[in-house]
């Protein structure tokens, strides 16, 4: 007989650490824009691929974003906090999936290490 009620609780539980997950991983990366440190990432090298962002466009990328990091309205103070507020959303991301996979395996971990 299955347990609707368990398997309810278990859709549950993993739709709002999914939700949980997103929104601090987004929170983070939006103040860390507002802080002025936007994340460009340069797309790998690979021979065989076709390479889909230039380095002209680039260039062009890391100038739009130190041109907007110089309009900022914000005070230092304040991009200091965003910085600040950025990496406490990504470390609650990150210890909200350490914990999902404790919660998977932690018996099994304990189990397998004697404690």
């Amino acid at each position: 007989m299955i347990d609707w009620f368990a398997f309810l609780v278990v859709l549950v539980s993993a739709l709002i650490g999914a939700i949980v997950v997103v929104i601090a991983y987004a929170l983070g990366i939006r103040l860390l824009t507002v802080s002025g440190r936007t994340p460009i990432v340069t797309p790998a090298e690979f021979t065989d691929a076709i390479t889909v962002v230039t380095p002209a466009e680039i260039r062009q990328a890391e100038k739009r974003a130190a041109k907007a990091a110089k309009k900022s309205p914000l005070s230092d103070g304040q991009k200091r906090a965003a910085l600040v507020g950025a990496w406490a959303c990504f470390a609650l991301s990150a210890i909200a999936v350490i914990f999902g996979i404790y919660v998977i395996v932690g018996e099994h971990l304990l189990l397998l290490f004697g404690g």
